[in-house]
């Protein structure tokens, strides 16, 4: 069965264009590293809760924007092996230089988890 990786980020929303720049150079990494499939979703339809909600769950600001996102992989150890891979001192992609290709967003509030899926249709 498959894994998914999740997550939820807060993005200025006047940095709508250099964020999908951003994931268009350094998504392709996973797929080179064996995930099936990477989706990258701007909020559109996100409702303010009363208790909680996708905005708050990041502390997003009223000039961000939620992104939600997940990458799928065939299992849990191609996930393992590609994240081993990633965070090695030997992995040097410059798609992943924060010098070369900077994150337009706070990193410190994306919330990430892996997931295991219980229902696939």
């Amino acid at each position: 069965m498959s894994y998914i990786d999740g997550f939820v980020i807060a993005v200025p929303t006047a940095k709508k264009q250099e964020f999908i720049e951003f994931a268009c150079r350094s998504d392709s990494i996973f797929t080179e590293l064996g995930a099936t499939r990477v989706v990258e979703c701007w909020a559109d339809d996100v409702s303010e809760g009363e208790v909680t909600d996708f905005p708050k769950s990041v502390q997003a600001n009223a000039d961000e924007s939620v992104v939600f996102s997940w990458i799928e992989w065939p299992d849990k150890k191609t996930r393992d092996a590609a994240m081993q891979t990633m965070m090695s001192d030997d992995f040097s992609d410059e798609r992943m230089n924060p010098k070369k290709n900077p994150m337009p967003f706070d990193g410190s509030r994306l919330i990430y988890g892996g997931f295991k899926p219980v229902v696939e249709l």
